[in-house]
């Protein structure tokens, strides 16, 4: 295995998906997971907090807060209900196909993308049944908007995904050279 030093980084290859562990079918896993516990805690915040609106867990530093986003992140768009929806579906879409088509590539960068799918799939899911997003989680310490599971795994994945672009595959062009 070769090394390469890029970034102040060592590199090494990580990448190949090793079917015969599994760890193929732990990404198809990873973005059913995203959903179903984005759709259980939006569901408890739809039974148990939107009556109450808000609970505070650590008093001025995080509350449970129940808010309909009718726009994107940080409230931006509002009512734009149908331009998200295709937007997602565009993007969940091209994803699917994309893991698809490169199932034997990066075992990182799969779970990066299966991690944007399922929170991508945890919101065009409210955004069809209601018309709204659910947002529930309220860090007031730092003014942060209110966020939900599927958000912290498009984020997640999002950063896995620029770690993969920024470092890995910087890795894979200096193992060429």
């Amino acid at each position: 295995m070769k090394r390469c030093f890029s970034y102040g980084i060592i590199k090494t290859d990580y990448t190949q998906v090793d079917k015969e562990r599994g760890e193929h079918n732990a990404v198809g896993f990873n973005y059913r997971f995203a959903v179903i516990l984005d759709q259980v805690t939006k569901y408890l915040a739809r039974v148990y907090l939107k009556p109450v609106g808000s609970i505070q867990l650590i008093p001025n530093v995080f509350h449970f807060t129940y808010v309909e986003n009718r726009g994107a992140a940080f409230g931006i768009l509002q009512n734009q209900r149908w331009f998200f929806i295709l937007i997602t579906i565009i993007v969940v879409l091209a994803i699917v196909y994309y893991m698809f088509t490169h199932y034997n590539d990066s075992l990182l960068l799969n779970i990066a993308l299966s991690m944007i799918l399922g929170g991508a799939i945890g919101n065009l899911i409210d955004r069809i049944r209601f018309g709204y997003v659910v947002d529930l989680f309220h860090f007031i310490l730092i003014d942060y908007p209110v966020f939900n599971i599927a958000d912290s795994f498009v984020v997640v994945g999002t950063i896995l995904l620029a770690y993969y672009i920024l470092f890995i595959t910087g890795s894979k062009e200096c193992q060429l050279n």
